[in-house]
C-alpha cells in the first residue's frame, strides 16, 4: 500500500483553519496587516478560498519595501516586539531593493519542518553526508536546509569560503552522498572536475538538491548535471527569503514541483488583470504563508511565473498544486520578441538541448518599440567548430520559437556560485 495523502477537501479545510488562526494572531498585534484587515472586515467571515481571493488584497514587494523605508530598519510587518526575533535574513536583491526579514524561533521551526519534508521526499536519510556548495550570506539560501539536515541526523559539511576545485575535492574526500547548490554551480563543479581530471564517477553523491534558478526543472539542464555527476539524481525545489521553502520535486514526475499546501495557500493569477486562473493556466504565483506568524505574508505576489497542472490528483497520489516545469521565470524577466513570449527557462532548454555549450549570456536589446535578443555562447572545451555550434543554436531558436536570434561564440563567459546572472538588459 502506498502512502495516503490528504485529498483536496482536507487540504482546503486545513488551509482555512490555519488562515483563521494566523489572522487571530495578527489582528491588533501586526500593524501592517491590521491596516489591511480594516479594508476587508473580520477575517472570520472568509469561509472559502474563493471568498478569500475576492476579498483580501494582494501584498507586493514594493509595498513591503516602502513599509521598511518608512519604518526602518524592519518595517511594521512584525507580529511581536523585536526582542522576540532571533533570525535575520534579507533577499538577494536580484529583483530590486533587498528586503529585510526577521523570524521568531517558532517561525523558524515551521520553516525547518517544511525543509524536512523536502529532504524526506528527496530520500535524504540520517546516514547521509550533505555537502553545501554555498557561501552562507545574509539571504536565506541553504541556511534552513543545513539545519533541517542536521536535525534529521545527517553529517552536514559547509562549503563556504572555498574555491570550486577545493569543494569538488572535499565532496570526494568526505564521501558526500548529497550535494546542495544551484543548477549552474552543479554544472560548474562538474566541468571543473573534468578540467582538473578528477573522476566524478568515484563520487558517492546520489542526490543533488538544487534551487535558486529554473534549471532544476529543465530536462536538458538536469541531463547535463547528471551526465557530469554519474550516478546522481537531480532533485529540484524552490523557495524565497520572504516566504521560506515552498515546493519539492514530484517523486513520480521529474520537472514538476508540488507546493507544500499544508504550509501555504497558493494561487496563480494573470499578472496583468490580477484575475485568479484555473488549473492548467500559466501566470504569476501568489502565496500566503500559514505558519510564519512572526513575519507573515498574505496573498504575496512572488513575481514567479508558473504553469499549473490540469490534473487534480498527481501520478504520485498528491493533490497539492503541481507546477509543470517548475518556475518558468519571473514576471520582470519575460520578454516579448516580435509577439512571442520568451521565458528564461525556454531559452535555457533550447541552448542546453543543442549540446556543447558550457555557458551562455542573453542580451536584451531595444530598438524603438521592438525588442531583440542576442546570445553569446561559450563552447565546451575542445569544441571543433565554435561558429558551427553558434549556427546550430540559431537554427534551434528558429525551429522552436520561430525567432531569428543572433548567436555568437566567445572564448569565455562568467561563472556563478549563486543565482546565475545571464540576462543583460541593454535598453
Amino acid at each position: 500500500m502506498g502512502e495516503a495523502f490528504p485529498n483536496r477537501r482536507t487540504i482546503v479545510t486545513r488551509q482555512l483553519e490555519r488562515f483563521h488562526a494566523l489572522c487571530s494572531a495578527l489582528v491588533a498585534a501586526n500593524s501592517f496587516y491590521t491596516k489591511k484587515f480594516a479594508s476587508v472586515g473580520s477575517p472570520r467571515r472568509i469561509q472559502s478560498l474563493e471568498q478569500f481571493a475576492e476579498i483580501f488584497p494582494f501584498t507586493t514587494k514594493a509595498e513591503i519595501a516602502e513599509d521598511q523605508r518608512a519604518s526602518p530598519p524592519f518595517g511594521t510587518n512584525l507580529t511581536y516586539p523585536v526582542e522576540r526575533y532571533s533570525r535575520y535574513h534579507q533577499t538577494s536583491g536580484t529583483a530590486g531593493v533587498p528586503l529585510r526579514w526577521l523570524d521568531t524561533e517558532e517561525s523558524w521551526q515551521w520553516m525547518l519542518r517544511n525543509w524536512e519534508q523536502i529532504l524526506r521526499v528527496a530520500q535524504v536519510k540520517r546516514a547521509d553526508r550533505v555537502f553545501f556548495a554555498f557561501s552562507f550570506g545574509p539571504f536565506i539560501g541553504f541556511w534552513l536546509a543545513f539545519e533541517a539536515a542536521a536535525k534529521i541526523g545527517c553529517l552536514c559539511v559547509p562549503g563556504g569560503g572555498m574555491s570550486t576545485i577545493a569543494r569538488v575535492r572535499q565532496v570526494l574526500d568526505m564521501r558526500a552522498t548529497v550535494l546542495c547548490c544551484t543548477p549552474t554551480y552543479a554544472i560548474h563543479m562538474g566541468e571543473t572536475a573534468v578540467k582538473e581530471k578528477l573522476n566524478l564517477s568515484r563520487s558517492a553523491v546520489r542526490v543533488i538538491i538544487v534551487a535558486g534558478e529554473p534549471g532544476g526543472s529543465i530536462a536538458s539542464t538536469r541531463q547535463q548535471i547528471e551526465q557530469l555527476w554519474p550516478g546522481a539524481r537531480v532533485f529540484d525545489h524552490h523557495g524565497m527569503t520572504e516566504v521560506g521553502p515552498v515546493s519539492f520535486e514530484c517523486p513520480a514526475r521529474p520537472c514538476v514541483l508540488h507546493i507544500i499546501e499544508e504550509a501555504y495557500i497558493p494561487e496563480v493569477i494573470d499578472p496583468t488583470t490580477e484575475r485568479v486562473l484555473d488549473r492548467g493556466a500559466s501566470g504569476e504565483l501568489v502565496l500566503t504563508t500559514l505558519g510564519r506568524t512572526g513575519s507573515p505574508l498574505i496573498r504575496y505576489r512572488t513575481g514567479d511565473l508558473v504553469r499549473t497542472s490540469r490534473e487534480p490528483v498527481c501520478a504520485c497520489g498528491r493533490s497539492d498544486l503541481a507546477l509543470e516545469g517548475g518556475i518558468l521565470g519571473r514576471t520582470d524577466e519575460m520578454v516579448v520578441v516580435r509577439g512571442v513570449n520568451v521565458f528564461p527557462s525556454a531559452v535555457e532548454e533550447i541552448i542546453r538541448n543543442c549540446g556543447g555549450v558550457a555557458e551562455y549570456r542573453v542580451h536584451v536589446k531595444k530598438a524603438g518599440a521592438l525588442t531583440e535578443l542576442a546570445i553569446e555562447i561559450e563552447p565546451e572545451a575542445g569544441a571543433a567548430d565554435p561558429d558551427a555550434l553558434a549556427g546550430k543554436v540559431e537554427r534551434a531558436f528558429q525551429q522552436m520559437l520561430s525567432l531569428r536570434v543572433s548567436v555568437r561564440a566567445v572564448a569565455t563567459l562568467p561563472r556563478f556560485e549563486m543565482k546565475a546572472k545571464r540576462w543583460v538588459d541593454e535598453a
